[in-house]
């Protein structure tokens, strides 16, 4: 009911100091955003000191960005590196905590068609994504990864900071598809 003209959220436990997802999510809303620091006191919550974030065109880094499902994880990284370092903007894909096991959930086998992907033809290229199946009882693929070149990928995974790391040994064996972008062909 009515415009919205700002975001409230706490944070219990914690300072109100704005996370990095915190900043990502206050750049896609375009509105302010206001932290309250909620913290025990004789043994009841209470409200403590409030923090403001603005949009200021912040972006999270490439590597080393702290891992948040469905701001900062693996399809973020990939849109965001394909935005930056490609000028190709990738549509987000909506996901739910814990897709990957609830059954039925295939989000990349169909969400990368969609976003302009086909399968890899010949040998991996610079730029192709790599889909991954970890630990998914859909058995179907959930994590992605960036083909940098020169053996080396760009990826998220949960409870990790972003980093390149070498596309080898498990990751090999984690791979179910390599997708390339149709205006890379």
């Amino acid at each position: 009911m009515g415009e919205i003209v700002a975001i409230v959220h706490s944070h219990p436990d914690e300072a109100a100091r704005a996370s990095e997802a915190d900043k990502v999510a206050c750049e896609a809303s375009g509105l302010p955003w206001y932290i309250v620091s909620v913290l025990p006191e004789d043994g009841e919550p209470v409200a403590g000191e409030v923090a403001q974030v603005e949009p200021c065109g912040y972006e999270a880094p490439l590597v080393g960005r702290h891992f948040t499902h469905g701001v900062l994880d693996c399809i973020q990284l990939v849109n965001d590196y394909y935005r930056r370092e490609l000028g190709i903007t990738l549509p987000d894909f909506e996901r739910h905590d814990g897709w990957w096991d609830d059954g039925h959930s295939d989000l990349y086998t169909e969400g990368f068609p969609k976003a302009g992907f086909v399968p890899a033809e010949g040998p991996i290229r610079k730029h192709d994504v790599i889909l991954m199946q970890i630990r998914s009882k859909n058995r179907v693929p959930n994590h992605a990864a960036v083909y940098l070149g020169d053996g080396w990928m760009l990826h998220h995974l949960y409870g990790r900071l972003s980093s390149r790391d070498l596309y080898a040994g498990q990751y090999l064996e984690y791979t179910r598809q390599i997708v390339r972008h149709r205006s890379l062909l």
